[in-house]
This record gives structure tokens, sequence and C-alpha cells, in this order.
């Protein structure tokens, strides 16, 4: 990009025309005085480009001092250094530079640099001091990445305990300013906030809905009528609005994906994203030649950078942001609807330079159930990097960082196992001096493991290749098989495989190869370019699709030579031969060797067996599942079809489609099974296994990776212990109807339970928790004998039982007194009493009754049996609690309507002096 030549005075006369002038004088005061700060100036108000140039005097104002200015984002990092050359008539790598991931513009004249996030902290790790810099500017705080919030509390440590003189300032178009200000301000109180009035034009609100519902997003899926949606609104804004439309959406698929739907727009379609070529970004940026532009962007457009010429914003309402899914032991970007803060933002976009119009696909009534802000990256990240930072610096648990939220102590601890599992920390939580090698390389832990520990194996060049191609994950089109993907961007001259020949150079060098070039070896890309061996790491993790679920962290380094020969001897996912062909005896591993081991070695817990075509088992124990048959576009035929026939796969990236039980995988590695054991060593058992598992006791001899079952055989002696454990799992588990319960064990146990509810102790509580609480105390004799569930089902559950009855005080002597199984009725008979309701229940025949006043009684008397009087048929007559009532006012309807029916039997008149019978009136008169 070619910008023109400022003016004499350039700079000057900016600042003059632009509000962050009258928030100036404040903020030198606030610098010369605590010397820290919060800058609140809404967006095109010079913050992030006048404001470093005023501090470090390159206006004619004051000292002159190095600044040091922070970005989110490697895009914007580029952008505010080239308009600040710009702004001074000079040249980016003069006064100005900016230093970004594998790209560094700078020199010794260098007074204000640039640079991201992620580079300030390796840069506070390699020198806490900074020395040589008097300013650091944090700029966009209100973001809350994991990286701005870290290095703002690293340096809050540098002022305290070696620099006091380090100025810090705090800015942003909206944030938290009084959170930020008590941050900054430390225990001597808060840090001044100065603000700068922006000047907003006027935008205008259009609500424009889909008219049929559309699929919430989930993962990183977007409903596709959604995405044609939003085309359509596009296209829309372009009739009814003049100016540039910028459109936003969550991530680079989404925007391929509505580019395509707009061919043949009578408008200029640019795509801005992380991913896109320097000169793209630069276009657009410049601003046009004229001519109607759409630019389709992600939130890298929020903030930071401005667009010229855009009147009008199109909004999807989706953004992209890291999510971990402990559940599956998956961290990746996720799709979310877009906070008010960030809509406010981008709609501001469109009245940058004149009055505007957003667009917002979704309804006025949707808006007020939108999330008031963005969650920070802290809260919902994977924190494995974050960390290996702390740990770094000193401070393993992060608890004397000032953070303005405090990480979440289950994520930090899952984080720790990860690192420890790795030899990154010590028990301690302390770096070790492998952990400090490994922070210094810019990349997420796991690919730094990766790294380390393959680069003896298969090579620098070509490990670092490899980790180039997981730590920014490659298009779509490039196919789900990792080494083809490799070998895609080998030939490939897109915006993607330059970064990955520019990110593979750096590895390769920070790794321990000085001037590796990709291309100079068998199986390596071509490519040259002079690459800084700045590194960058993403606190979040998000290159990687970075995290793992707790306690299931990578593998311990594989032993000397271990991995080597794994990856040497691996020449297809069943040893066929089909991923690639296995080199001769002593020969180099081949590029899909070297694929998988890298990819496993980096995700030990994502090793995968085949279970079905296209199924996979993980050693983590989380289900994965192939794509549909057949390669995509770019890819090599059979590619995808490799996957779905190999044995073993190392699992790169995988998400979980909405519904899903299973992830699903995205991005893979053919392995056989001797690579995941070298590369997955801590994750390998070997040992006898008793358990209750499909209803059942199951022994045997178990060798398993993770959740994986590598080898079974049955134990056929095992250890009475473990199974009397095992035993009582499947109890616990299933129930207590396992074992055989008779009429007469259900009958004792609903007795038991009626005096423990109306007498409590010393009866015993029978319930299901109780007796699953102290089965040891009544079933342990049994369960010493019992090996499987038919022992179970044989065992007299009213045997056992009877042994909680209170014995030791003499109480058990009263049990049939007090809750008698039968009671004797004036015929003679004994008739079973039912407790199983809240009341007592003696069924028994009318006639038998006969002469009785008095309704029976038990728990010494304490509760009355609720009779259930029968017909001599035996069917419900009448209940009654109070028999004399019962006689008096209650059986002469009964007799009336029972004495036709059943003729043969006896009704008197006077029930209550009648002989009781069980007999007809016939054999009553036979005695």
């Amino acid at each position: 990009m070619i910008l023109p030549q400022p003016s004499a005075g350039g700079a000057a006369h900016a600042l003059a025309q632009l509000p962050v002038r009258t928030a100036l004088p404040a903020l030198r005061a606030a610098l010369d005085g605590p010397g820290t700060a919060v800058l609140c100036a809404p967006p095109g108000t010079g913050k992030t480009t006048l404001v470093p140039l005023v501090l470090a005097g390159l206006t004619g104002e004051g000292p002159v001092r190095r600044v040091l200015v922070a970005e989110p984002r490697r895009i914007a990092a580029r952008a505010a250094a080239r308009r600040m050359a710009w702004l001074l008539g000079g040249k980016v790598g003069e006064d100005i530079g900016f230093t970004v991931r594998g790209e560094r513009r700078a020199g010794p004249r260098t007074v204000v640099e640039v640079v991201t996030t992620g580079v300030l902290l390796q840069r506070l790790q390699r020198d806490p001091e900074l020395a040589g810099f008097d300013v650091v500017v944090l700029d966009e705080c209100h973001e809350r990445h994991l990286d701005a919030d870290t290095s703002a509390a690293f340096l809050l440590d540098v002022r305290e305990t070696l620099r006091p003189e380090l100025r810090l300032v705090a800015a942003s178009a909206t944030t938290d300013a009084q959170g930020w200000a008590r941050l900054l301000g430390g225990p001597d109180g808060a840090a001044p906030v100065v603000e700068a009035a922006g000047v907003s034009h006027p935008v205008g609100v259009v609500w424009a809905p889909p008219e049929r519902p559309v699929r919430p997003a989930h993962g990183m899926r977007v409903d596709p009528a959604l995405l044609t949606h939003v085309a359509g609104v596009v296209r829309r804004a372009l009739r009814e609005q003049s100016g540039d439309v910028l459109c936003f959406l969550p991530g680079v698929g989404e925007i391929g994906r509505v580019a395509g739907e707009l061919s043949g727009v009578d408008a200029e379609v640019l795509q801005v994203h992380g991913r896109a070529p320097a000169e793209v970004q630069d276009a657009v940026l410049a601003g046009g030649d004229g001519a109607r532009r759409v630019v389709l962007a992600t939130s890298v457009a929020e903030s930071s950078l401005t667009v010229p010429g855009v009147r009008v914003v199109v909004d999807s309402g989706l953004a992209r942001v890291p999510r971990t899914d402990h559940a599956r032991g998956l961290s990746a970007l996720t799709t979310v609807r877009a906070s008010r803060a960030a809509a406010r933002q981008r709609a501001g976009r469109a009245g940058r330079e004149a009055p505007g119009v957003v667009y917002r696909c979704w309804s006025e009534g949707e808006d007020g159930r939108l999330p008031a802000f963005p969650d920070p990256e802290i809260k919902v990240a994977d924190l494995t990097a974050f960390a290996l930072q702390a740990a770094c610096w000193g401070d393993p648990t992060a608890s004397g960082l000032a953070l303005l939220d405090a990480p979440p102590a289950g994520a930090l601890a899952a984080a720790r196992e990860v690192l420890t599992a790795i030899g990154a920390v010590d028990e301690d939580g302390r770096a070790t001096e492998r952990g400090t090698r490994m922070a210094r390389l810019g990349l997420h832990p796991r690919l730094a493991r990766a790294l380390v520990d393959g680069a003896p194996e298969v090579g620098v060049r070509r490990a670092a290749e490899v980790v180039a191609l997981l730590s920014e994950e490659p298009p779509r089109a490039y196919g789900d098989d990792l080494a083809a993907a490799w070998r895609t961007a080998r030939r490939g001259g897109d915006a993607y495989a330059a970064r990955w020949r520019q990110e593979a150079r750096r590895l390769a060098s920070a790794a321990g190869e000085p001037g590796a070039r990709p291309g100079s070896g068998s199986g390596s890309a071509s490519g040259s370019g002079d690459v800084s061996g700045a590194g960058e790491v993403s606190g979040s993790g998000r290159g990687p699709g970075a995290g793992g679920r707790a306690g299931e962290g990578s593998g311990r380094r594989p032993g000397a030579g271990e991995g080597a020969a794994a990856a040497r001897s691996t020449g297809g996912g069943s040893g066929s031969g089909t991923n690639g062909s296995r080199g001769p005896a002593g020969s180099s591993p081949t590029d899909d060797a070297v694929a998988g081991l890298i990819a496993a070695l980096a995700f030990p817990e994502r090793v995968a067996r085949m279970r079905g075509v296209g199924s996979y088992l993980m050693a983590s124990g989380t289900g994965a599942e192939l794509a549909g048959a057949g390669p995509r576009p770019g890819t090599q035929a059979g590619d995808t079809s490799r996957l779905r026939e190999a044995g073993w796969l190392a699992v790169a990236v995988a998400d979980r489609p909405v519904g899903a039980v299973s992830a699903r995988v995205r991005l893979a590695a053919v392995i056989d099974e001797a690579t995941a054991c070298a590369a997955a060593r801590a994750l390998y058992s070997s040992g006898e296994e008793v358990r209750w598992s499909d209803g059942d006791v199951v022994a045997r001899t178990v060798t398993r990776l993770g959740a994986i079952e590598l080898a079974v055989r049955p134990l056929t002696a095992p250890d009475p212990g473990l199974l009397r454990d095992a035993v009582v799992s499947g109890l616990r588990r299933e129930g207590l109807g396992l074992l055989r319960w008779s009429a007469g064990a259900m009958s004792l146990r609903q007795r038991m339970a009626f005096l423990h509810r109306e007498l409590g102790a010393p009866w015993p509580d029978v319930s299901d928790a109780a007796l699953l609480e102290r089965i040891e105390e009544w079933l342990g004799v049994e369960l010493g004998r019992a090996r499987r569930r038919a022992d179970l089902e044989r065992i007299d559950a009213g045997q056992a039982l009877a042994r909680l009855l209170p014995w030791a005080t003499g109480d058990a002597a009263r049990f049939e007194e007090l809750a008698p199984e039968r009671i004797e009725v004036p015929s003679g008979s004994r008739v079973r009493v039912d407790y199983g309701g809240e009341q007592p229940v003696l069924a028994v025949k009318l006639q038998e009754l006969f002469g009785r006043q008095e309704s029976p009684r038990v728990a010494d008397g304490r509760v009355p049996v609720l009779v259930h009087l029968l017909s001599p048929a035996g069917r419900p007559a009448a209940v009654t609690a109070d028999l004399a009532s019962f006689w008096r006012d209650g059986y002469r309807s009964v007799r009336a309507e029972l004495r036709g029916r059943y003729p043969k039997h006896p009704w008197p008149e006077d029930p209550s002096t009648a002989e009781p019978t069980r007999h007809t009136t016939a054999r009553l008169k036979r005695g």
C-alpha cells in the first residue's frame, strides 16, 4: 500500500483535528504523577496512533521517550505502525516499527514499537525490566483477551518490584474503567481515568431478522440459511444506502461462503481476517478509489482499525471465541451470540466519518436478551499456556498476579496437570528448564512439547513444519488428513501456505536449527524469507485447538529412540502401507509417520483406535467420528478414505456437532499402535481389573492406553477383596433388587420400616440408601462368598436383613409383638397384615369379624390397623378403623347390598353378637 505523504506538520495538524487532543494534558499529568492511567476514548479519536506519538515526544512536545504499544491482533499492530509512520512522513522500521509473530520491522532508531500482546509476553519473560522502554500502552484492553490480561498483571509486577518509573496506560474505546483504574492503581488507590469525548455521527438501526427460523450456531457450525440471509441483507443495504458496506461475520469460512453468494453485485468484495494476505489488509485500510466496496470481516474490524468509506454495517450478530469442552477433553473456537457491547462497537463503524446505518440480522426483541459484555477469556478458555507463563514468571498459582478476574481453580488445576505431565513444571508447579524452553518457542505448551520431543526423533525441520500446520489450522479445503494437508501446503501458493512456510522457518530456528529453510530437504516446503525469531504465544490456546480433560494431559517424553522407532515403523494405520510408503531399512521416517508422531505428541489423549468404519474411541474416553466419505476439494484422491480405513489415528482437531455424543474429527493423521503408545506413554497401564460392568462382575487382566483396551485376558483367581468391592459396586449401581426378595423377606422389611417410622430407634432404617450404607453390616457374610451376579440372586435377603434387628438391646424379642406378621381374628383365622402402605392393613372377610367390637392395634397399641372388610368372594365391601361404629352404622347398607348376592352366607341383623365364621350358613349349622 502506498500512502500519500503528509504535509509539513501532518502529525500536529491531525492532532489538532482529533478529539483525543483534549485528553492529552490530563494523560501527561497522570503519567508524570502516579505513572499509570486508564484512557477511555471512542473509536476514531486517535488513541491508537496519535497518543503514542505524543507520549514518545515525536510531535515536538515533551521529552523523547521510547513507547511500546501492545495490540491484541497482528493486523491491528501492522496497521497502527503504518499509520503512525505515515503521520511522521517516514517508513515503518525507522522511528516507528512493529513486531508480530514471524515478522519484525524495527531498528535502532525506532522510538515507538507496536507489538502483539503475545510478543509482549515473550519480551517480559526474557527481559522483565523492558530495558529501554519508558511507556507501555495496552490498547483495546476492553476485549479482555487472556494475553492482554496477563501482560497487564506482569507489567504491574514489574512496576512494583523492578521499575516503578515505568509508565503504563490501559487504553480502550469501551471498558470497565473503574475496574482497570483500581487494578492499575494498586494499594495506593485508583489510577486516574482520562476520558476523550468522541465525535460520533448518528447511526440508524434497521432490524433485519430472517423470515424463517434458523438453527442456533453450535461449535464451528453456522446455519447456511443464516449466511444466505446475511448476503441478502448486504444486497438490500447496497440498494437502499450509499457508501461502502462493512459486514461482520464470525470466521473465515463464513466470510468465504457469503463472498460466494455476493458474486455479481455491483461492488468490489474484499475479505478481512487474521489469515488474509497483508496486501489485502492494506488495500482495505487504504480506502477505495471511488468504486463501492463490500468488506466482509471478522471481529478484527471491531476496534483498532478504521475502514475508510464505510457508511453501512451489516452485523450477523455472531462471534467466534475460545471455549473448553471439559466433558470431552476438547478445546477450540466456538460460535456464540455477540454481546450488546460488541454490537455497539460494530455499529459505531458506520458513523466514523459521516452519518450511517447498521442492519442487524436479529430482531429488536432478541437484542435485550443478548449478553451485556463478552466473557473474559480467563473465565472460559484453556489455561495451559497461561499456567506456563505464570510458572515461568515465578508465580505458579497466579495468586500474586493483579488480574481483573481470577482464573477458575478447576481450569487452572487441569492446566497444571497437563504441564506436569509434559515436564514443563515440577511437582510444586515451578517451571523446569524444559518448561522455560517450551515457553520461549511462542507456542501453546502442547505444540511446544511436540516440537521439543519430536525434533530429535524426526528432525527439526520436519517437526517444525508439522507443528506450524497445527499452530494455525489449515483451510478446510486442505482436507482432514494432516499428512495430506502437509503435502498440499508444500505445493500451495495461497496465503496460508506462505504463512506456514514463514512460521515453519521461525520454529526450526527457535528449536535449534539456525537458518533452517523449509524446502531444503525431503518432504520439506519450499520458500524463503527473512523471518524474525520473535515468538508469540496465545494464552488461550486458540491456535492449536488445544486443551484436554483434567488429568488426561500429555504423556511423558518417550524413552530414547522409542518415538523415532515408532515413527520409522509407521507405514500405515494398519501396517498396510496405505498412508505413504515405508522407507527402506535405516531410512528416515515417511512424511505420514512424522505427521502422526507429532500430532500424537501434541495431543496424546486424542490418539484413537477404530471401533467401526469411520468411528473411533480416543484415549480420553471420548468417541470420535469422521466426516462423510470422499475427499474434499484440494485433497489427493483417497486421503479421506485412508483415514476411514486406518486402525489408529492421532486426532489433532475435533469439535462436537449439534446433538452428537461423539466428537467430529476435522484433522487427523494415521498412526499405528506403537506410535500411539510411545506418544501417550503416561496413559499406558497394565494390571488386574475386577469391576462391575454390564450387569455382572468382570475379572480380567487389561493392558490399556487411557480408555482404549489394547489386550484383555480372563483372570482366573481374582483377589477376594477386589471381588467383594466389585459386587458391592454392582449393588450400589443396580440396586438391592439383585438379591432374592421372597414374600417373607418383603414382609420383614416392611414391618421393620413401619417400626422405624412409628417408634424410631432402636428400629433401623431399611430404605435403599440406608441399607446400601450399612451393606457390610447385614450382608457381609454373603458378600464374602459372592463372585458374580448369579450368587447375589441366590442370597435370601430376609435372612440377611434380620441381622439388623436390635438384638443387642433385647428389643428384637418384641418384634412379633409390636409388628405382628399375622393377627388372629374371631373366626380363628390368622390373617396377614400388610405394612406396605402408610397404615397397616388387615384384609379379612366380614363374617370372620362378627362379635368383635374393637379394631386391632399394633406398635404397643399406638397405631390402629385399617380393616378392609371383604365380601364372601374376597372383594372389598367396606373399609374401617372403628369396627364398633361400622357394626352400628355401616353394616346395614352392606348387608342390604350383599345379602341377596351371597344368600348361602350368614347375614345376621346384629353382627356384634353373632358367631364369627369362615363358612357358609349350612356348614355353620352342621358344626
